[in-house]
C-alpha cells in the first residue's frame, strides 16, 4: 500500500505567518503551496519551494480564486476564460520560482472554494484542466474522486490523483462537509489518525452521519492550518507506517 501525505504550506502573507511549514516539510511528502492568490507572497513561495527542494518534499501548485481578504473559502463567480487565465499565472509563478530553487511543479491541487466548485461544476472544471494541459500536460490534478474534474481531465492529456481529507468531515454522498458547519474540521489527534488509517487501508471513512462512505485515496491530506496540525501529520504518518503502509509522493 502506497500513500502521499500532503499538506497546504506556504500560506503566510508578508509579515504573518500560518502554520509551521518547516515542521510540516519534516514530515509530509507533498506540499501544496499557495500561489499568491488565497496567500502566499513572493518571499514566501521562494523560502518555502527552497525549503521542500532541500528536503525532497514534492511541490504542488495550490491555485485558487483571486481572494486574499477572505482565503480563498469564499464561493466566487467568475467567468471561465478568466479563470483559465488566472490558473496558468499562478501555475507558472510558482513553477519559475520552484525552477530557481532546484525544483519544479511536480503536480496542481485546487484550495478551498475552487476545489469544492471544480468538483461539481464543468466549466470550471474544464478551465482547470485546460490551464494545466496548456502548460504542461504532465501535471496531474490533486482532488476528490468522482469529481467533475476527474471526468473532464477523462478525456483529456491530464491525468488526476485521487484525495482524501484526514482531518475534514465528509457527507454521505462522499463530499466535504462546509466549513461553516459545526464539525466541518476535526483536530481530536485519535479520530484523525483513526480515520487515515481507514482511508488508506480500508478504503473507507465514517460520514457524519455515521454511515461508511467508500473513499479512493493515493493521497491524504492534513490542511496546514488546522488546530495541531504538525502533531496530527506526525501521527498520522506514524500510524500509517505501523500498519504496513508506505508513504511516499505519488509524482
Amino acid at each position: 500500500m502506497l500513500i502521499d501525505l500532503n499538506a497546504d504550506l506556504g500560506e503566510g502573507f508578508g509579515v504573518f505567518r500560518l502554520g509551521d511549514d518547516e515542521a510540516l516539510l519534516d514530515i509530509v511528502t507533498s506540499a501544496n503551496l499557495a500561489c499568491g492568490f488565497h496567500s502566499g507572497d513572493p518571499v514566501t513561495i521562494r523560502n518555502t519551494c527552497a525549503a521542500a527542494v532541500d528536503r525532497g518534499v514534492a511541490i504542488g501548485a495550490q491555485v485558487s480564486y483571486r481572494d486574499l481578504a477572505g482565503f480563498g473559502r469564499r464561493e466566487m463567480e467568475v467567468p471561465v476564460e478568466e479563470l483559465y487565465a488566472e490558473i496558468l499565472y499562478q501555475l507558472a509563478a510558482v513553477d519559475g520560482i520552484a525552477r530557481t530553487m532546484g525544483g519544479r511543479v511536480a503536480y496542481v491541487k485546487p484550495h478551498g472554494a475552487l476545489y469544492n466548485r471544480v468538483c461539481r461544476d464543468p466549466a470550471q472544471a474544464g478551465a482547470l484542466v485546460d490551464a494545466v494541459a496548456d502548460y504542461n500536460a504532465s501535471l496531474p490534478v490533486l482532488t476528490l474522486p468522482g469529481s467533475a474534474v476527474h471526468e473532464i481531465a477523462a478525456g483529456s492529456k491530464v491525468a488526476t490523483v485521487s484525495e482524501a481529507f484526514a482531518d475534514r468531515a465528509y457527507t454521505a454522498a462522499g463530499t466535504l462537509v462546509p466549513r461553516g458547519r459545526p464539525g466541518a474540521v476535526i483536530a481530536d489527534p485519535a479520530a484523525v489518525v483513526a480515520r487515515a488509517v481507514r482511508m488508506a487501508v480500508d478504503g473507507v471513512v465514517v460520514a457524519e452521519d455515521g454511515s461508511e462512505v467508500a473513499v479512493e485515496a493515493r493521497s491524504i491530506c492534513v490542511h496546514g492550518d488546522t488546530p495541531g496540525a504538525v502533531v496530527l501529520a506526525r501521527a498520522v504518518r506514524t500510524a500509517l507506517k505501523e500498519a504496513g503502509v508506505t508513504v511516499m509522493a505519488f509524482t
